[in-house]
Order: C-alpha cells, then sequence, then structure tokens
C-alpha cells in the first residue's frame, strides 16, 4: 500500500490534514504528518531531517506519496530524498497535487491499494470536485500521456517512408521534453546502431537534424505532447528505430509522471502550466529574478559590470534570490575568480598543427569531464546528477560543433579562434528556443566552450582564495562539482537558478545555494561575514550577532550529531560487546580515495575501475594500469584496497570496445561475463593488480559471478597471470598472498554461496542489484520500483544464506552500497554474520556510530525475527521505522 508524507510549514495544518485524510480513508493507510521544525513548540518552518524520518516511518511496498504546501516546503523535500537511501529514493514522488483536497484524495486511492501513480493522479485531480460545483474551467488531469500509436508504444512502427527510408512517429511524454539529459539518451540510443538517423518535430516544424547531434536534436525545441518523426537508412535503420521505440516507452529514461528526481525543483514547469497568479515559472516573484534564460550568454558579464558600477551592500542587507539549495551557510565571502580568457583572432599558418591542438583540448576536457562525473557520482546517492555530464560529454563529440570548427581551421583560423566562434553560432541556435528550461542549457555548452578554451589557451581554471560562501556571477556544472562541502560552505550567484545543472548539483553535494541575487551580491567585498539561508532564499551581508545566533540554533542538532560522529570517524569501528566492524570506503577516482581518507574510512572496499577506461580514447595498457592503482595504493598508507575488475556491459558502453545493443543489458554480457569472453581486457588488468600487490595490502574482486565454473575460469585467470609474471621476472604476491573474492549480486551466487566459498576468499554482496534481480523490479520503473528495497525479507535472507556460507568456511563478507550506510540496515546485516561495510565517505562517519551501539547478539535476533516477517515495510516497522531507532541496538 502507498504511504503518504503532509510537509508543512505549519505543523497544525499538517497534523489537521493527516487527520481529514484518516477519516475519509481509514486507519490502514499510512499518513505521517512532517510539519513545523523540530523544536520546542514546532515554530513555523520546514525540516528535511523531518521529512526524511516521516517518509520512513510512511514507507510502504508501493512506494511514498508526498504533499507539500509552499515555497521551502518543496526544497525540504527535495533535500529529504537526498538523504534516504539510494535504493529508496526512486519509491518517493514529490507531487504538486493540492495539500488538502490531494491528501484526501490520495488516501481514498491509497486504501484502494491503487499504485504509486494512480494515486498521484488522484491527489493532481483532487480539485475536480470544486471545480465542477464552481464552475471553474475544466482541465486535463495532470500527467495525462498521450495516446498509444497504433503499435501500441508511443509512436508507429518503422514503415516505409521517403526515399526508402524507415520512418516512426513518436510522441514525447517527458514533463519537459527533450532538455539535454532525454536528449542525450537519444543520442547515444542512436549511435550504437550502423544508420544515418534524422528526427523532425512535426508539431513546430523544426528539423530535420542529425539523430547523431545532441544539438541538434535539443534545439528542435521538442515540448511534451509534440511529435517527432525519426527516419533512418542504413543497415540497422529497423533496428535503431525499435530501439528508439523502445527508448521513447521507457520514457527516455526519466523520472515517470511528474515524479521530479533529487535535485530536479517541481517548479519548472512547462508554460501553460498552473502558476499562482504572484509568480512566474520557478515560484519567484514576477518582479523578482534572474535575466531570460535566452540571455544567458551575457548575462554573467552584465553582472559584473553593474556590480562594478554600485558600491558594496551595507551591514545588514538582505539580498533577495532564488532557493537553489537548501540549508543555512555562515562563512566569509569567498569571491570565484574566473579564468581570464581572451581568444587570439590571429590567422594560423599550420592547419594540421591546430587540427592536433584541438583535439588534444577536446581530449583533456573530456578526461575533466568523466571525473567530474566519477566524483559527483560516487558523492551523491544516485546516478542522476552525475548524468548531466553525459550531455558535456556528448557536446565534445558533436558532429554539429566539431565539423564546422575543423572547417574553420583548414580555412585559416587557430584552433582558438575556430572553436569559440563555432559555439558562438551554436550558442545563437540554441537562444532562439522558445522553451526557457531548454533554453537554459546553453549554460552547460558555454561551460564546455570555456573548459577547451583553457586547455587550448594554457590558462588556469576558476578559483576561490579560501573556505566561506564561494561568490560568482554564475557557476557551471564542472566548477560545482569540484567543490568540496567541507571548504565550500554555501554558493552564492548573481544571475542562475533552480533549474540549472550547476544548482541541481549543489543541492545533490548538500551545499545551500541561493541564485539570481543579481550584480549586488558580486559587489560583496572578499571576506565579508555572509549568512547564506538557501530554503529562503537570502544572504545577508555582515549579520549581527542575533541574527547569527538564531541561525546557529536552527541547525544546531544536526551538526552536533554529524560533529560527534566525525570526531570518532578515524577510530575503529566496536560494537558494544567487542566485536571489530571494518567500515570502508567506495571510490572512483584517486580523488575520491583521498576523501575516504580524510573521512576516516578503515580502506577502499569498492575501487570501480570503470574510471581508468572510460576517461581513455583507447584501451588503458597494463603499465598505465598498474600506475594508476599503485598511485591509489599510495595515497592509502597501508590500508586495504579492494579492486573490482571492469564492469561494463552493453549499459555502459567504452567507445572503443563497441557492443551489439541487447534487449535487457541488466540480464546480458556483462562483468565477468565479458571479461570472460574478452579476456584481452580482464588479463591486463589482472596482471597490472597482481603487480601492485607485490608490496601493497591490495584484494581482487569480481563482478557478477552466477556460477561457480565463472568463478573458476576467473581464478584461473589469475592463476596464468602470475605464471606469466613470474616467467618475466616481475614481483608478485606469494601464492595466497593477495586475496581474491566476488560480488555477489545475482540470486544463484547467493543461493550456492556454499559451493563458492570454496574458491573464493571473501564475499562482498552489492545489494542494488541483488535487491533488483531478487524482485524483479527495476528501482528505475516507477511502477515497481516501491518492491526494488533491499530490507524485503528476501533479500536479508539471501544475505544471510551467503554469510553463513562464508562464516563455515572461515571466510569474511562484506556489504558495498549504500544499503551499508542506511542507520536501520547496519544492526540487521551484522545480525546476519557481516563484518565489513563499504560506503560513500560521507556516511563513514555516521556508520561507525551506529555500530558501536550495537551488540551482535540482540542484533542476531532482530535479523532472525525480520527474515520471517512478510514485507520490507514489516522489517522497517521491526527497526523503529526511523533513522537511529531499533529494537536491542
Amino acid at each position: 500500500m502507498v504511504g503518504i508524507v503532509i510537509v508543512s510549514h505549519s505543523a497544525q495544518l499538517a497534523d489537521g490534514v493527516v487527520e481529514l485524510a484518516r477519516e475519509m480513508a481509514g486507519p490502514d493507510v499510512s499518513i505521517v504528518a512532517a510539519g513545523g521544525l523540530d523544536l520546542p513548540g514546532r515554530p513555523l518552518g520546514t525540516d528535511a531531517v523531518l521529512v526524511a524520518s516521516a517518509v520512513q516511518r510512511a514507507w510502504g511496498d508501493d512506494g511514498v506519496l508526498v504533499l507539500m504546501d509552499l515555497g521551502s516546503a518543496v526544497l525540504s523535500a527535495e533535500l529529504a530524498l537526498e538523504l534516504l537511501p539510494e535504493e529508496h529514493q526512486s519509491g518517493v514522488l514529490l507531487c504538486e497535487a493540492p495539500i488538502v483536497e490531494g491528501a484526501v484524495a490520495a488516501a481514498v486511492a491509497a486504501r484502494l491499494g491503487e499504485p504509486l501513480d494512480r494515486v498521484a493522479a488522484e491527489a493532481r485531480g483532487g480539485l475536480a470536485g470544486k471545480i465542477a460545483h464552481l464552475g471553474g474551467p475544466a482541465e486535463e488531469p495532470a500527467g495525462r500521456r498521450p495516446a498509444p500509436g497504433p503499435d501500441g508504444a508511443q509512436g508507429a512502427g518503422g514503415v516505409p517512408g521517403a526515399g526508402g527510408a524507415l520512418e516512426t512517429r513518436i510522441r514525447v511524454s517527458n514533463p519537459l521534453g527533450l532538455h539535454a539529459r532525454p536528449a542525450a539518451r537519444f543520442v547515444q540510443t542512436v549511435g550504437q546502431f550502423d544508420a544515418k538517423v534524422t528526427a523532425e518535430n512535426l508539431t513546430s516544424k523544426a528539423g530535420p537534424a542529425s539523430a547523431r547531434s545532441l544539438n541538434g536534436v535539443a534545439t528542435l525545441g521538442v515540448r511534451q505532447g509534440h511529435e517527432i518523426l525519426v527516419r533512418a537508412t542504413g543497415p540497422q535503420a529497423a533496428e535503431v528505430l525499435s530501439a528508439v521505440r523502445d527508448l521513447a516507452a521507457r520514457n527516455f529514461d526519466e523520472p515517470e509522471d511528474g515524479q521530479q528526481p533529487a535535485g530536479r525543483p517541481p517548479e519548472a514547469r512547462q508554460p501553460g502550466d498552473q502558476q499562482p497568479a504572484d509568480q512566474q515559472p520557478g515560484g519567484r516573484p514576477a518582479a523578482a529574478g534572474p535575466p531570460a534564460a535566452g540571455a544567458a550568454a551575457g548575462a554573467a558579464g552584465a553582472a559584473a559590470s553593474a556590480a562594478e558600477a554600485a558600491g558594496p551592500p551595507a551591514a545588514g542587507a538582505l539580498l533577495r534570490g532564488l532557493a537553489g539549495s537548501a540549508g543555512v551557510a555562515l562563512g566569509d565571502a569567498r569571491h570565484l575568480r574566473p579564468a581570464l580568457v581572451e581568444v587570439p583572432r590571429q590567422p594560423a599558418a599550420d592547419p594540421g598543427a591546430e587540427l592536433a591542438r584541438l583535439d588534444a583540448a577536446l581530449a583533456a576536457t573530456t578526461r575533466d569531464v568523466l571525473a567530474a562525473r566519477d566524483s559527483v557520482s560516487t558523492r551523491t546517492s544516485g546516478g542522476y546528477e552525475s548524468a548531466i555530464f553525459d550531455a558535456h560529454l556528448l557536446f565534445l563529440q558533436d558532429e554539429a560543433l566539431l565539423d564546422p570548427a575543423r572547417r574553420r581551421i583548414s580555412e585559416g583560423r587557430n584552433a582558438a579562434d575556430a572553436w569559440d566562434s563555432a559555439v558562438a553560432d551554436m550558442v545563437g541556435v540554441w537562444q532562439q528556443l522558445t522553451d526557457d528550461y531548454q533554453r537554459d542549457r546553453v549554460r552547460d555548452l558555454e561551460s564546455i566552450r570555456s573548459q577547451v578554451l583553457a586547455h587550448l589557451l594554457a590558462v588556469s581554471r576558476s578559483q576561490v582564495s579560501g573556505s566561506g560562501v564561494v561568490v560568482a556571477a554564475e557557476l557551471t556544472p564542472a566548477d560545482t562539482a569540484g567543490f568540496d562541502p567541507a571548504v565550500v560552505s554555501g554558493i552564492a550567484t548573481a544571475v542562475g537558478g533552480p533549474t540549472s545543472h550547476a544548482a541541481i548539483l549543489a543541492r545533490a553535494l548538500g551545499i545551500p545555494a541561493v541564485l539570481g541575487l543579481g550584480p549586488a551580491v558580486l559587489a560583496v567585498p572578499e571576506g565579508t561575514p555572509l549568512l547564506l539561508d538557501g530554503d529562503a532564499g537570502t544572504v545577508l551581508v555582515a549579520p549581527d550577532a542575533a541574527a547569527v545566533a538564531a541561525a546557529e540554533l536552527a541547525r544546531a542538532r544536526r551538526r552536533a550529531a554529524g560533529e560527534r560522529a566525525r570526531q570518532l570517524a578515524a577510530e575503529p569501528a566496536v560494537t558494544a560487546d567487542g566485536t571489530r566492524v571494518e567500515v570502508a570506503a567506495n571510490a572512483g577516482s584517486a580523488e575520491d580515495v583521498r576523501r575516504a581518507v580524510a573521512a576516516g574510512a578503515d580502506g577502499i572496499g569498492l575501487l570501480r575501475t570503470e574510471f581508468v577506461f572510460m576517461s581513455a580514447r583507447s584501451m588503458p595498457t597494463e603499465d598505465e594500469q598498474e600506475a594508476v592503482y599503485r598511485d591509489i595504493a599510495r595515497i592509502l598508507d597501508g590500508r586495504p584496497l579492494i579492486v573490482r575488475t571492469l564492469d561494463v556491459g552493453a549499459d555502459k558502453p567504452l567507445s572503443y570496445l563497441p557492443r551489439e545493443a541487447e534487449p535487457n543489458p541488466a540480464l546480458g554480457e556483462r562483468g565477468i561475463r565479458l571479461g570472460l569472453a574478452r579476456t584481452d581486457l580482464l588479463l591486463p588488468q589482472i596482471r597490472a593488480v597482481l603487480r601492485v600487490a607485490a608490496d601493497h595490502p591490495l584484494k581482487l574482486m569480481f563482478p557478477m559471478v552466477a556460477t561457480d565454473e565463472e568463478m573458476r575460469s576467473a581464478l584461473g585467470l589469475v592463476a596464468d597471470a602470475r605464471r606469466g609474471l613470474l616467467a618475466e621476472g616481475a614481483a608478485v604476491p606469494d601464492e595466497g598472498g593477495m586475496e581474491v573474492g566476488i560480488m555477489i549480486e545475482v540470486p544463484s551466487a547467493a543461493l550456492i554461496a556454499g559451493t563458492l566459498a570454496g574458491g573464493a576468499d571473501f564475499f562482498s554482496v552489492g545489494t542494488n542489484d541483488l535487491t533488483q534481480y531478487t524482485m524483479a523490479a527495476d528501482r528505475e520503473v516507477t511502477a515497481v520500483a516501491g518492491l526494488s528495497d533491499a530490507m524485503h525479507p528476501a533479500v536479508l535472507t539471501l544475505i544471510g544464506r551467503a554469510a553463513a556460507a562464508a562464516t563455515a568456511a572461515g571466510r569474511w563478507i562484506g556489504v558495498c552500497g549504500e544499503f551499508a550506510a542506511d542507520p536501520l540496515a547496519v544492526p540487521l546485516l551484522l545480525g546476519l554474520g557481516v563484518r565489513e561495510l563499504s560506503v560513500g565517505a560521507g556516511s563513514v562517519a555516521a556508520v561507525k556510530q551506529v555500530v558501536r551501539r550495537t551488540d551482535l547478539a540482540d542484533c542476531a535476533e532482530l535479523a532472525r525475527r525480520a527474515t520471517g516477517l512478510p514485507s520490507a515495510r514489516a522489517v522497517r516497522e521491526l527497526m523503529g521505522g526511523r533513522p537511529g531507532g531499533g529494537v536491542g541496538c
């Protein structure tokens, strides 16, 4: 049954709505109020921690619907999503329905057992009765989808078109149309096939454009409800159209029916959506806010110029902008100093040398973008925010940019001039779009322009002088992704809005941000104290003592709890009855490893080596891989390191490893399956790891093992690699000196764990995939996302079975992934026999604190009871239904 959470600034209002909804639907529906601040007297305000706790208590196997009143309630709900375990985020839907009428309608639908999308639809239609009674205008229900095409999908089947081409029509249902991310998915899908493909917007009469060009597709201006014509010729024309129809049927892998991903503000609406009478899109007053997105390219410069003409704001001045990322920040103003880039316009004598310079700058920028993507992926709770950078990668490969730039170089222009003018032309095309959200993506293109120019002209990147609140005219995603929350306490910009990718990343990283403050913020002198309120969208210049005290009180509880955990972060995690539990970190780059060490991690429990391969233009050599792994081992300074072999497949292709499209990549040739099929990939990686393991405490781990035969084959490759290195005179660990383990991600591996323990030295449970495969539910599919809960007794039983087999064979077992960071899950995992937890670096301190509060005997009893319960919800109720709760632990 779907659970419901009511978020309001007023505790009394939230309680009243819950009471009314329960009166209508009965007591069986789980409806939880999250109103006011969690302080004495419950004063007005919203609290993300309180909302997250309410979601946990309302959790149902079919997900949770969250209804909010106004303003910062939306931002608090978004931040609450980021505080939830990764596997729960996709099961929570933030709904724009009216809070009172919507709650009543939703509660009735939930009582009838309707799924989450239907409960949300009923909530959105909550005003229908009042509208009919009072004679208001009839409205089409929110979230309604276009009627399916003749083939039952969202568009017709591939049919013959002009000139012998095959074509299909697709009606786009995404709330924001084909903006950067779904356009990138479209381009990536088309790029997997040997076919020439074009797309045309039939609704707006735009195009046709190359479907292999992100700019070409995005600048068609495709909005929700628009119909596009996709035409293909070539050997795989039929296959590419089938793949495109499948992608459209999956909603271009975007959240369904208005559900906003963590970090995407519900205020990002399409023209024609209902808005409060006194507000513009984005929730800002009509008289305030940043310049139109169409002027994005020059807005930052204009703001900087205006700041120079104005004097600094007086002490106590309150600057108003747009709430971009929730939270309160106190710190000195630290101006982001942009790189000074002056593009030379003189002609070049050697076009060949200029082409080489451009290619080198593109390659360097690609490495920068991949590093930013990997960093964001590791530091956040999901992959949605890191996918922002996929569009940036496509810009760097886009024929609509590269062809004009190279043509201009061949005509005698230098590389910087050619690149800059090609981007300027494309910016002009984007600015002709009528959709504000899509026009705002000019900022991403400008970001890539600046990054490539910085490499071409050898200028330094933007930087700040110290810790505090970053002040800037505007931020690029690359700027934001590079911020360390321990240094950057807040973000204040002159232009930009809550739908910008920089704002999305700030929310994902937990950095409070206020955007669109205008030129006044740029006139604030360096080092001036600032009080930034990311909920209210304000910045107070040089606040007085009373204002500072009030702000400190508001965040004191959360900060105190985090500080207590951080103080002990470097200490071992020992249970109350004296058992040591290793708390390691997951990492996807050398920088992630440094962050993990600083956070007190006992080691690296999962090094995702994909970053080594995805940042390269060709297959990394054995020597190149060894250098990367050795550098990481040195950073760890004797701490253990578990290296997972390459885990890619048809869903995560490498540009230099072409793969055929698979109908279901999750069940295809990936992980160890691909490694065994392509030993030219796997064997050099194993050899590189062995060479480093000769003098560092490395362990090797194989992903996606499903059978004993796969494990034995992989172990055979390790033996072959060791013999080969010895024959070459290379140093390697003694036989048995390097532990080799496998990931338990497939139910079959858990079921035959007793057999696998005979060959593997350790197990590490990958709970995301294990849950997905056990429950036959993709957590990215909204209709079944509620099933994808690692707390389900079936998943816990499989973990317990693997743990028992490991213990019986004298092996150890760990869990990697965000489930290991869930305070409710930690006691259960320890009770099942898990003795190593590998989590995001930011969760290390908190997990260690949970471990220290546990008693293994009590946890074992909890685990026994949990595996006998009927549902994930029942398990959560057993554990107290709130972070830090639990029985006997």
